[in-house]
């Protein structure tokens, strides 16, 4: 099949996969990053989707039971998280629900390093999303951050997707100045977004909330993966359009998500596939 034709069947899955998320209204609960709680809630809610949030262990597998997916954060790792994330995460298992892993800064400390190899070797996860530093961190490769952010380029993002999807049997999604989404058959790119969004905490946790929605409406991992990137990206290329300050950006890119349509996607969508 020539790649032509694998990007416009990814690029009407996305269509389709949008539609799927407004029809149903998924339910998607959140173990996730305090900074970036409330914003990963309203995204979630301009997609389409339900959020819900919870920290209490006592009532995480009824929770778990009428979700409809799953998003582990752990940009604000402390304690309870810790013990947790991975009770969370099996339970998920259990039930047949998927899981997206954003592993936020896991190449900052040992703490967080450990925390992600227990996950990873606990947990079967449906995407795992990350930025450069933090796909080259799970691999045990060397890798360049500040924090949470990655100082790496992603020029080597294709080759870290077909990788960690092997090692980790799941879809690997790549954010950065360029996107990388797949597994181990078939990588997309993506060119949408725009350097400006780094102006504003969060939209890389928002992604991982996007990725949930849309597992959560039944689409697969890869649709899953590519759609809540590209939904992110072309909102932020919409928004720098009217860019104001970084108060107005994150408020256009929430209303840029909630108005996103099947027109809008094929407008602005800059998808490209690697065999």
């Amino acid at each position: 099949m020539s790649k032509k034709i694998i990007d416009k069947e990814m690029i009407e899955s996305v269509v389709s996969a949008l539609k799927t998320v407004k029809d149903k209204t998924p339910l998607v609960y959140h173990l996730t990053n305090m900074v970036t709680i409330n914003d990963c809630a309203n995204i979630t809610l301009a997609i389409g989707g339900s959020p819900l949030m919870s920290f209490c262990i006592e009532e995480i597998e009824e929770i778990t039971k009428f979700s409809s997916s799953v998003v582990l954060n752990i940009g604000t790792m402390d304690k309870s998280m810790k013990e947790m994330a991975i009770e969370v995460g099996k339970i998920a298992n259990r039930l047949g629900k998927p899981v997206v892993l954003d592993p936020v800064g896991v190449g900052a400390t040992k703490a967080r390093k450990n925390l992600i190899k227990s996950l990873l070797k606990e947990v079967k996860f449906s995407v795992i999303k990350g930025n450069m530093a933090e796909i080259k961190a799970i691999l045990d490769m060397e890798s360049l951050s500040r924090g949470v952010d990655s100082l790496e380029g992603n020029d080597s993002g294709e080759e870290l997707v077909r990788l960690a999807s092997k090692k980790f049997d799941t879809v690997i999604a790549i954010t950065g100045e360029v996107d990388y989404i797949g597994d181990e058959k078939t990588v997309f790119k993506l060119n949408n977004g725009h350097k400006i969004m780094g102006l504003v905490t969060g939209t890389g946790c928002m992604i991982s909330s996007l990725i949930g929605s849309f597992l959560g409406g039944g689409n697969s991992p890869v649709v899953s993966a590519v759609a809540g990137v590209l939904a992110m990206g072309i909102a932020g290329e919409l928004a720098e359009k009217n860019f104001i300050g970084t108060g107005t950006l994150k408020v256009n890119i929430m209303d840029n998500i909630s108005n996103l349509d099947e027109d809008i996607i094929r407008k602005n969508e800059k998808l490209s596939s690697a065999i």
